[in-house]
């Protein structure tokens, strides 16, 4: 079954799952494929066609969950569990895997890879040719860029490989790498390469410490990074399994 709300437009040409739920008003194009169980709100689109698309769909995994007022553009794929914010927009080409959370006001800029479990929160701009690994969490108005001498013909994404931490108000500069397990602090400017296990802070962003420096301020003690020691909260249970026995064998 599938509960479609009589002010949605919804072209016969897309393919609807089972158990998905439409909102009011919400526009879905021809091209677009929504998994199973999935919801979309209200006021949202999906499946807008420009230029830069090419002729592949735009693919919604299982049990998605689109909020209101977001549009999604075609030749875009999404693994199972996606969950976007209010007003999110995502551009072509743009694959992303299972487990995919973004804020409200989202904006990725099309032809990026994201991977699995990637949290984004509100206000966070992804720009065009980005890489994002697993696991890796983004804060608050955290911008990546792509354009070395605005405005120019050239654009260099930027790479975040997995389990990085990216606090609130950075910047990431074009053509940056930021390795795994890594803390870029908040309000920081990225324009260096930043090695894998390290902390960088500042504008520009300088090197300060290894990760596990940092403490938590629970009163343990204990390390605050990598951040899968302790937390561990919406992530799979065959995952977590896996860090608790990684950081057991590091004691």
């Amino acid at each position: 079954m599938k509960d479609i709300h009589p002010t949605a437009l919804v072209s016969d040409k897309a393919i609807i799952g089972d158990d998905v739920s439409i909102g009011a008003f919400s526009i879905i194009h021809d091209n677009v494929v929504v998994g199973k169980g999935s919801k979309i709100e209200s006021y949202c689109e999906l499946g807008v066609v420009n230029k830069f698309c090419d002729d592949t769909p735009l693919v919604i995994g299982e049990k998605s969950l689109i909020r209101s007022h977001s549009v999604l553009y075609s030749s875009s794929s999404f693994g199972d569990g996606l969950v976007t914010g209010h007003r999110v927009t995502i551009r072509e080409r743009t694959t992303v895997g299972k487990g995919f959370q973004i804020g409200t006001l989202g904006d990725i800029q099309g032809h990026c890879e994201i991977g699995d479990y990637v949290k984004c929160h509100s206000n966070v701009h992804i720009g065009n040719l980005s890489k994002i690994g697993n696991y890796v969490w983004i804060f608050p108005y955290v911008v990546l860029t792509n354009d070395p001498h605005p405005p120019s013909h050239t654009l260099l994404g930027c790479e975040i490989q997995d389990f990085a931490v990216i606090a609130t108000m950075s910047v990431i500069l074009p053509g940056v790498k930021v390795c795994s397990d890594t803390l870029v602090g908040a309000g920081s400017v990225v324009g260096r390469d930043v090695e894998s296990g390290s902390v960088v802070v500042g504008n520009p962003a300088k090197h300060i410490c290894s990760i596990d420096k940092i403490k938590l301020k629970d009163g343990t003690g204990g390390s605050a990074y990598p951040w899968r020691r302790h937390f561990h909260r919406g992530y799979p249970e065959a995952e977590v399994e896996k860090w608790i026995s990684e950081f057991s064998e590091s004691l």
